[in-house]
């Protein structure tokens, strides 16, 4: 994984060279995360938005035998770990009432944790505190860049900056 420096404002970008990248960023996200973020997963079919959002669920706890699956048509799947997790994927919702009806603020209140594919048309609803964009920059490498949308984004962002200079 190699990353660009700039101050922790700036959106975080990696190079991911394979699945083990991937996998070593959702590990390394997974160790800053706390009981109620909400981080969104943007970019094409095939970015690796799925993968990354299945290495962060075992990475926080989920065994992993259980298999993570996009819930394209159930739009949340819900995981239990040390805090609630909650998968989702909104590429089939038209609105934001819809994506209200599915409770993220209740749930984040609870302490859920949240990863959402296809959220970034619903951000304001959501308020995620980072957005992940995934580019295909080969046929097994990726790029990501992150971007923090609150105050507990930057946050986030600075510890994984730390933990990826």
């Amino acid at each position: 994984m190699h990353t660009d420096d700039g101050d922790a404002e700036a959106p975080l970008r990696l190079a991911l060279g394979d699945e083990d990248a991937t996998r070593s960023l959702a590990a390394q996200l997974a160790s800053a995360l706390l009981p109620g973020d909400l981080i969104v997963l943007e970019g094409p079919l095939g970015a690796g938005k799925t993968l990354l959002a299945g290495a962060l669920v075992h990475a926080l706890g989920v065994p992993e035998d259980e298999p993570v699956a996009s819930p394209t048509f159930a739009l949340v799947h819900e995981y239990e770990g040390p805090s609630p997790l909650l998968h989702a994927d909104l590429y089939r919702l038209g609105s934001p009432e819809e994506v209200e009806e599915l409770g993220f603020e209740e749930r984040r209140d609870e302490g859920a944790i949240a990863v959402v594919e296809w959220g970034e048309r619903f951000a304001d609803v959501l308020r995620p505190d980072v957005v992940v964009a995934l580019t295909i920059t080969g046929d097994s490498s990726r790029s990501a860049q992150l971007r923090a949308e609150s105050e507990r984004g930057v946050a986030l962002l600075r510890a994984l900056g730390a933990q990826t200079r």
